[in-house]
């Protein structure tokens, strides 16, 4: 942890004597964070961390609990709509506080550094090692259960294809934000293509006749009786499966025009994302019976095996390159979450800086892989995912309500999207909804979740709050935050200080801007390396 937020103009240790100041300065420029996410690429960040692998392998999880296929079919289509509001709360808090980070940045502006760091400390431990794990390990079950068609494969070959996977993303992203994306393009229009070709399959079964669950009759005849406690796990499962459509708010400072291109691409995106859902189980519904999909545990690959014939493969490589994808835009996304944290103080200061050179969050993203490498060694993903989905959806509904609190306190401010305060009040009510059924049905699990995220009040107040700490420490970090600096190349990025300046806005988004070196102090600022 750093003692207090980084201020503009402070003292970084420098890395002149390296020579990798000097080449920032031969050419000319100064360091930041380059704007190359344009439309097309920040589509693909949205869709391509949505869909992951689980609408290939398991939407049984909504049916279950809905105990119909057709209100299974209504809740995608309700919690596709309610997600669509959320992102365009999102949206305006998006471009009203344009900063990296996303809801961590959003929390912290407007509820304070407290509720803030909790928001990344509950990130940091628990829920992005874990999912980047979990589908990392999902990419090579599904890579190697072709060489072992009899038997599952060993689970150390698992884990070591997914430590690879890992490693090699992680150099993309070093390498280039450009290459970054465009891995992230190819890989969403991949899994696009495959969720394109099961709706295509569904559409000849109807035509064919085969729509037999999809009678209205039978389609709301429950094999179950309803519960509506039941429907609640349902939507949130639902909303689960949703998850990744904020994603785009934690790169909004490397967007292209975010102005524009933010909303643009959540307009695109969450329709579109409802769409392949829904229309996807639709399809499979075609194939099977709510019976077989319920005993499936992968079910476009049942679903392939019943309709392609000697072409079922294609699904088993498709559900790979869905989680490589995933895998490549999640790593992308919370490395620049890290990266905000540490920039306000919050994480250690090495990781708010970026490389001379490439402009990429090295640090961010090396201790981003490293914390899913661990997380690759424990048999506990699974249940700690549990434990902190609930805390992960909490901070969704703190973060709208935020946007209703800064609308009140500050009716004045800047806001070049201003959506009426109707779509905020039906989130958070939809919210409310799920999060006291949660609670009421899981109260154990919810709990440890709450324990897990309070442990970050003492971190707090001894890493970030208590300002006068030792000198002894703080000599050791300067001298670990220097050596960090000379391994891995990387100063701390110079921002244009008035990109964020808007008449009347009293929440300061101050960028943080420190000098190559002590020579360069008079260097003028560019918009990017």
């Amino acid at each position: 942890m750093t003692d207090g937020p980084r201020q503009r103009g402070s003292a970084a240790p420098s890395i002149s004597e390296d020579g990798a100041a000097d080449a920032g300065k031969a050419a000319g420029q100064s360091v930041a964070l380059k704007k190359e996410i344009g439309l097309v690429s920040a589509c693909g960040i949205i869709i391509g961390n949505i869909i992951g692998s689980g609408i290939f392998v398991s939407p049984k999880g909504v049916l279950e609990n809905a105990s119909s296929v057709g209100l299974a079919l209504i809740v995608w289509i309700i919690t596709g709509v309610i997600t669509a509001i959320g992102a365009l709360c999102y949206a305006e808090l998006g471009v009203t506080i344009p900063k990296s980070g996303g809801d961590y940045s959003y929390v912290k502006d407007i509820f304070g550094g407290l509720a803030g760091f909790l928001r990344l400390w509950i990130a940091v431990l628990v829920i992005y090692p874990t999912n980047q794990a979990v589908i990392a390990l999902t990419f090579s079950n599904y890579v190697l259960q072709p060489l072992f068609p009899t038997c599952f494969p060993p689970e150390n070959g698992l884990r070591l294809l997914a430590a690879i996977c890992l490693l090699l993303l992680t150099w993309v992203n070093c390498s280039s934000v450009r290459w970054a994306t465009r891995v992230q393009d190819v890989f969403t229009a991949g899994k696009l293509l495959a969720l394109i070709l099961i709706i295509i399959m569904g559409i000849v079964q109807i035509c064919k006749g085969e729509y037999y669950w999809l009678e209205p009759a039978n389609a709301f005849e429950p094999f179950q009786d309803y519960d509506v406690g039941l429907i609640a796990l349902a939507f949130l499962q639902g909303s689960f499966a949703y998850g990744g459509w904020n994603f785009l708010n934690y790169v909004t400072e490397e967007l292209v025009d975010p102005y524009v291109n933010l909303p643009r691409a959540i307009f695109i995106s969450i329709p579109l994302v409802t769409f392949v859902y829904v229309f996807a189980n639709i399809a499979y519904v075609t194939a099977m019976s709510p019976q077989e999909l319920l005993a499936s545990n992968a079910v476009a690959v049942t679903f392939g095996e019943k309709l392609l014939g000697v072409m079922s493969w294609i699904m088993p490589i498709s559900v790979a390159l869905s989680t490589f994808g995933g895998v490549n835009g999640s790593l992308f996304t919370s490395s620049r979450l890290f990266f905000a944290g540490a920039r306000e103080g919050h994480l250690p200061s090495l990781l708010a800086m970026i490389h001379v050179k490439r402009c990429t969050p090295i640090p961010a993203l090396l201790f981003t892989c490293i914390s899913t490498l661990l997380m690759l060694c424990t048999s506990d993903m699974y249940t700690l995912i549990n434990y902190v989905g609930f805390i992960n959806y909490l901070f969704y509904g703190v973060t709208v309500a935020g946007q209703i609190v800064i609308r009140v306190k500050q009716p004045d401010m800047h806001r070049p999207i201003k959506i009426s305060l109707v779509w905020p009040v039906i989130y958070l009510l939809f919210w409310a909804f799920l999060l006291i059924f949660s609670l009421y049905s899981e109260p154990v699990v919810c709990g440890i979740g709450l324990a897990i995220m309070l442990t970050g009040v003492p971190v707090y107040f001894l890493g970030v709050y208590w300002e006068n700490k030792p000198q002894c420490f703080n000599t050791f970090v300067d001298k670990m935050t220097f050596l960090g600096q000379k391994f891995c190349l990387v100063v701390y990025p110079m921002e244009d200080e008035k990109k964020n300046e808007e008449p009347g806005e009293e929440i300061e988004m101050k960028e943080q801007s420190v000098p190559l070196s002590a020579d360069d102090e008079q260097t003028p600022k560019s918009a990017d390396c």
